[in-house]
């Protein structure tokens, strides 16, 4: 029977867990054996009870049940516990499946020594956007929290009312809410001001969310300037971003002038987050008003804290989502159920790199690094070493014997042999490497013939 581990998050601040009650309880009927570190769910409420009730083990000793566990369920990813002095990535099972968020391009040493773990890493939010993915989306369902949580935070700070009320003391008129950038934080934003009652605007750059917005009762305007194609073609590229800039944020100005609440989540093409909360916006925004800035739109944001300018309230939340814990732990580990599911076909684990979501999310494997960005950023002396330690990373030459490493001499008689590498000196695969090449295993990863049992 493969066992699934569940450790406690020990990120400062984080509150959430990797499964829940109802996932646990999903995934012994799918008829995996669950091991949970204890109080791994509390600070999302769930207890040690609640998982016991669910079938799950409680482990006091991590140490053991990472090194027995086919499959790991993190939230953030592996990482140096120093409260236990335990290295999680280095106490992985060999083949092992690590399911946690992970960013392949800013953490390039985890990504090296995943690959040296020889351990199966999925990075959930590098889930890609597409109808059969969305029940894995874990960067879509942490953010609607997160757009959620900024409107009723913004909504708690103002020293005003958000909906229109007529009484005999008179009109109290409602609050006016502006959302920069319309992802699934901002539209969950907007939905939520609509819900308390607010005259909301929406600040984006993508056209075919115009009718979503417009739908939840909130006005729709386009950050994107309208400049004739051939104008735009006679400037540089760095010229193009700076009058784009310049648009946006005169626009910005024009709608939070007027604003009680301005939420901030606005990324543009290409990634980036573009200071468009500009000082003289801020300066005519009205006294007393709110900024919540979830993408680093405001240039005096400083993360994780609460500051004054002209008079607006200027909130910098890292990660809203952890205030939500209950909700937010729920959410995720359906997400996590969902990669399951994926992976597991006909009751046994399957790496389909064919998949167009297997492809994009699996950074590692059987140690070689698959995500091309990642060993994009990566210097020549890294990949060498990642080569010669780790395995071989994809697109790489194949790990060679010292003997096949030696240069041939050349012989007149019988010509100039093939180097070594080439199809001619490359014995051929067995079927064994054939199937693992296809990233197909007759039993859960790590496990032996006592745990090929179907799941």
């Amino acid at each position: 029977m493969p066992v699934v581990f569940v450790p406690r998050e020990t990120e400062p601040g984080e509150t959430r867990v990797a499964a829940t009650p109802s996932s646990v309880r999903a995934l012994t009927q799918m008829g995996f054996r669950v091991v949970l570190e204890a109080d791994a769910g509390q600070g999302s409420l769930f207890s040690n009870s609640d998982y016991r009730s669910a079938g799950a083990e409680i482990s006091t000793d991590p140490r053991s049940a990472y090194w027995m566990a086919d499959i790991v369920l993190k939230y953030h990813p592996p990482a140096y516990r120093k409260e236990i002095e335990l290295d999680e990535a280095s106490q992985l099972k060999k083949g092992a499946l690590v399911i946690s968020f992970l960013w392949p391009t800013q953490d390039i040493v985890m990504v090296q020594r995943l690959a040296s773990a020889q351990v199966t890493s999925f990075a959930i939010n590098q889930v890609p956007p597409m109808p059969r993915s969305q029940s894995m989306d874990a960067l879509a369902s942490q953010s609607s929290i997160r757009g959620y949580k900024a409107m009723i935070l913004a909504a708690n700070t103002l020293p005003r009312m958000m909906p229109l009320m007529m009484t005999a003391a008179g009109t109290v008129q409602p609050a006016k809410v502006v959302v920069l950038g319309l992802g699934i934080a901002g539209v969950q934003a907007v939905a939520t001001a609509r819900r308390l009652g607010a005259e909301v605007e929406g600040l984006g750059i993508h056209g075919h969310i115009r009718q979503q917005v417009e739908s939840l009762g909130a006005s729709f305007t386009s950050l994107v300037p309208k400049e004739p194609e051939a104008a735009q073609q006679r400037k540089t590229e760095a010229e193009r971003a700076a009058e784009r800039l310049r648009f946006q944020q005169t626009l910005t100005h024009k709608h939070a002038n007027n604003a009680d609440i301005v939420i901030a989540t606005f990324v543009d093409e290409g990634g980036t987050s573009p200071h468009i909360l500009t000082e003289s916006t801020l300066q005519a925004m009205k006294q007393g008003s709110v900024v919540v800035d979830l993408a680093g739109n405001c240039p005096f944001s400083v993360p994780e804290q609460v500051t004054q300018h002209h008079g607006v309230t200027v909130f910098a939340p890292v990660d809203l989502a952890r205030a939500q814990a209950c909700d937010a732990s729920h959410m995720y580990a359906n997400n996590v159920l969902a990669v399951i599911r994926h992976l597991f076909k006909n009751d046994e684990l399957t790496y389909d790199f064919l998949d167009p979501i297997t492809k994009k999310a699996v950074v590692t494997h059987q140690g070689e690094i698959l995500h091309k960005r990642a060993l994009d950023k990566m210097a020549p002396s890294q990949r060498k070493r990642v080569s010669q330690q780790f395995g071989r990373p994809r697109g790489s030459s194949q790990s060679q014997s010292p003997e096949a490493k030696k240069t041939p001499t050349p012989d007149p008689k019988k010509g100039t042999p093939p180097p070594p590498g080439s199809k001619a000196n490359t014995p051929a695969p067995s079927p064994d490497e054939l199937l693992a090449q296809q990233g197909k295993l007759s039993r859960p990863p790590g496990g032996d013939k006592k745990s090929s049992s179907k799941a």
